[in-house]
């Protein structure tokens, strides 16, 4: 539907430059929103899906296990997508104090990503509510290290901002005046909010992450906090009882057409195409999950039975390291016995049995702080997060 721009421009200056700063109208958009048939049938399969990702984290033999994973490719791709080289392998290198092969900021910053979903996790399982105070509090871990440190981390911005361009003059998008920020954001919350508006938790999501990316309220980490907005609003809606759901994966593989429905939204007011889009991707992230899921919990069984008929009297020993390693897919010797309370020479033994049977692979090629790959895990969570 068309609704012409879904918001207002104001004049300024910025940098000795004028610019016009586009204040968004508040949601939700007006008309209402209006999706078609094929659109509500998406809706409903996306909602399913999300009902078989929920189920599925209840049947997983240790949720938390795929959850430290799962959390970890997130940040990893969220983290691409404004520009790091960092993979996977590498933020798992960083966690056990090893040197990863990118820049080390590029790591800090999916290190940080991690901790700051922790903590909004964390704070929403503690009651406290889904507002502007825990975003911001968010934004203050996500900032904490590195690069953005010093862009006022957990702080709503008092300078303009733009999107794309070498210079406010010829930017893509200008954001609003840092004065409207703080009402844009109240505007934003009481939608968060809203309980009289009859949208389903999925379109306010949708609807809620573009509003925030459209303020842009912080001078950095914008986009990795309103990824990260999307997974939240639907575990404090009670949608997923895990944070399994991570969008991050889609917007990168389709990168031009998202950027280009945010503009579409915000020039005409087109926010069933955008909605068509982001229900569409959260179906096939659900999906996508479910089956990385059930690969995962496949390959764990078929290893554990292997180890189990093939280990003989050292199965035991060799059963609690492949644990470890399902715990964390890359780990120092000293790691799996800080985590197996097994001894040195039980837990290398084990660890070599493991080698041999394909399941593990040592990394360094050297004789001494050896670390060791689960291999077959850890391609299967690498799938779409390698390094750009």
């Amino acid at each position: 539907m068309q609704r012409r721009e879904t918001g207002r421009y104001e004049s300024a200056s910025t940098g000795g430059e004028p610019v016009r700063a586009f204040i968004p109208l508040p949601l939700p958009p007006k008309p209402g929103i209006a999706l078609d048939g094929s659109a509500q049938q998406e809706l409903e399969a996306a909602t399913l899906a999300l009902g078989r990702l929920d189920a599925v984290s209840t049947l997983l033999p240790d949720e938390t296990l795929f959850l430290y994973a799962y959390v970890r490719k997130e940040a990893v791709l969220s983290s691409q997508i404004e520009g790091t080289q960092s993979s996977l392998s590498d933020l798992l290198l960083f966690e056990q104090e090893e040197a990863p092969g990118v820049p080390l900021d590029d790591v800090v910053e999916v290190s940080n990503y991690v901790a700051a979903l922790e903590h909004g996790l964390n704070r929403l399982r503690g009651g406290f509510p889904l507002s502007n105070r825990l975003l911001r509090e968010i934004h203050r871990v996500l900032l904490r290290h590195g690069r953005g440190s010093s862009k006022a981390p957990g702080e709503f911005r008092r300078s303009q901002n733009w999107i794309g361009g070498s210079r406010p003059g010829n930017a893509t998008f200008v954001p609003p005046p840092p004065t409207v920020v703080p009402d844009c954001m109240a505007a934003l919350e009481r939608f968060l909010h809203a309980t009289d508006d009859g949208l389903p938790a999925l379109v306010r999501a949708g609807l809620a992450h573009v509003q925030f990316e459209t303020v842009h309220p912080f001078l950095d980490g914008n986009g990795r906090l309103g990824r990260l907005l999307i997974t939240l609003l639907l575990y404090h809606a009670g949608i997923l009882r895990e944070p399994l759901l991570y969008l991050s994966l889609f917007f990168k593989q389709h990168r031009t057409t998202y950027y280009d429905l945010l503009d579409a939204v915000r020039r005409t007011g087109d926010w069933e195409s955008w909605l068509a889009f982001f229900i569409e991707g959260v179906r096939i992230t659900a999906e996508g999950a479910v089956s990385t899921s059930r690969r995962l919990t496949n390959v764990f069984a078929s290893d554990r039975t292997a180890l189990q008929h093939r280990a003989g009297r050292r199965a035991g020993s060799a059963l609690r390291v492949h644990d470890a390693l399902k715990a964390k897919p890359i780990l120092s010797l000293s790691a799996v016995r800080a985590l197996t309370a097994l001894s040195f020479p039980t837990a290398s033994s084990s660890m070599q049995l493991l080698v041999e049977q394909g399941i593990a692979r040592e990394l360094t090629g050297k004789p001494r702080n050896r670390l060791f790959v689960y291999d077959r895990y850890l391609a299967i969570l690498n799938e779409g997060a390698e390094a750009p």
